[in-house]
């Protein structure tokens, strides 16, 4: 279908009042939660052409993480979208106060191509709880999953309602010269700054999911083996192209070369002496961005790995050591398997360094000290992170995802995503009974005096 039609029959839809109905979306969601169920064989083939992709980590880094959303939304939608009772204030007297949780109305998701299922579907899970209609635009760098998403989409939902835009360039330039009443976008920072520019042209509101460069802080107390295992697992998961990836580790001196040893023994550990040729590490997604990552790799500084199979998508996963911040491998978000190890011996210094540099999606601390775990969460600004682990807070509906600054703009998850993609409408209803005679002109000495006794 062309573009204009589409925007056409999902503003119809939104209109005929559907949408409103809560019990609506619950058989929605129920609906898309078996499609999707009855279909994995599908979406496990299809991100397997993507990406070389087992069952069992799109699973866990993907469906799971879907079915989890959806079962969420289906318990608690009711509750969120109940009218709140607000305290009302004196001025108001006799009078009651409510918020009233409604759709945005047309909206359109635009998905990436690293975890295409996850952060696709997610968030128009989000605005389909909310009662939204939803033009979904996944990545057409993953085309399998975006050609799989389509057809089970398309095939099963009246299109008013939720349809799938496939394309490039140009269908996604296309749909945001269309007026939306809420864009989502994941992705990266230089196409974000273009979604704005098109959404402020007609005062869309915005959600950018982005990325950016996030550190991980090992210090001297932290437990080396545990901690090596965790950002081992967390960097090189889906071949390090995760938006909230420990970028690169800042680790003090006293303990960098016992923590090199141990990451190089945990990558052995989980991705075996040969990741190649196993199934739990998958391929980077195209050629161009194989050849961006090779030239980050500087050869005079490979820890362990730097093997590189251009005809096969492969990187081995890749620890960097000697590593400054003026890399070429520091400039920008690296996305794939390439680790990146700074050694510092002044905390107060490493943190000024790292709070000069845009604002990262997230940041992990290692560490025992609580002092520290505290200072580093108050002092630099990032999206969402961990204290001694990596990744798995995304992992958690109910603490909202999103990033600040240059990593991004809102967030989602959960409750959070539902009230992402609604409207708070604020509601007095005044009694009949009372009416105050301060409201009213004249106005003298009297009515300021007694006005300021209420009021302050």
């Amino acid at each position: 279908m062309k573009t204009q039609e589409i925007i056409n029959l999902q503003r119809e839809y939104f209109c005929s009042n559907k949408t409103k109905s809560v019990k609506f979306r619950i058989e929605q969601l129920k609906s898309f939660r078996k499609i999707l169920k009855d279909n994995e064989s599908l979406l496990f083939d299809a991100i397997d052409k993507d990406f070389g992709k087992s069952q069992y980590e799109t699973y866990i880094t993907e469906l799971s993480l879907v079915y989890h959303e959806i079962n969420l939304a289906i318990k608690k939608v009711k509750k969120w979208s109940r009218s709140k009772y607000i305290v009302t204030n004196l001025a108001n007297f006799p009078g009651k106060s409510r918020v009233v949780s409604e759709p945005l109305g047309n909206t359109l998701v635009i998905g990436a191509w690293n975890y295409p299922y996850q952060l696709t579907l997610i968030p128009a899970i989000s605005a389909l709880a909310a009662g939204n209609t939803i033009v979904i635009k996944p990545s057409e760098l993953s085309k399998h999953t975006s050609a799989a998403m389509a057809k089970l989409i398309n095939e099963n939902f009246d299109h008013g309602l939720l349809y799938v835009q496939e394309g490039g360039v140009k269908e996604t330039t296309e749909l945001l010269e269309q007026r939306f009443d809420k864009i989502f976008f994941t992705g990266s920072t230089a196409v974000g700054r273009i979604v704005m520019q098109a959404a402020a042209n007609h005062l869309t509101p915005i959600t950018l999911e982005l990325g950016g460069k996030s550190p991980a802080f090992v210090l001297p107390d932290a437990n080396l083996k545990m901690t090596a295992k965790r950002i081992a697992w967390g960097k090189f998961l889906n071949a390090g192209q995760t938006c909230v990836a420990p970028d690169y580790v800042l680790v003090h001196t006293d303990i960098k070369e016992k923590l090199l040893k141990e990451l190089k023994n945990q990558v052995k550990i989980i991705h075996g002496s040969d990741p190649k040729g196993k199934e739990t590490y998958v391929r980077i997604i195209n050629k161009r961005h194989f050849a961006r990552l090779n030239d980050l790799i500087h050869r005079d500084k490979i820890y362990c790995g730097g093997e590189t199979d251009e005809e096969n998508l492969y990187i081995s996963p890749t620890i960097l050591d000697n590593i400054s911040f003026d890399d070429k491998v520091m400039e920008d978000e690296i996305f794939g398997p390439i680790l990146p190890v700074i050694e510092f011996n002044n905390l107060d210094e490493i943190i000024n360094k790292v709070r000069t540099r845009p604002n990262p999606l997230a940041l992990y601390v290692f560490t025992k000290t609580s002092k520290i775990k505290k200072r580093l969460i108050r002092e630099v600004s990032f999206g969402g992170g961990a204290i001694n682990d990596t990744v798995l807070h995304l992992s958690n509906s109910r603490l909202p995802f999103g990033g600040k600054g240059f990593s991004g703009t809102g967030n989602y998850h959960g409750k959070a995503g539902f009230e992402t993609f609604s409207h708070k409408k604020s509601i007095l209803y005044k009694a009949l009974w009372f009416e105050p005679f301060l409201k009213y002109a004249p106005y003298n000495k009297f009515k300021l005096k007694l006005l300021k006794w209420i009021i302050e």
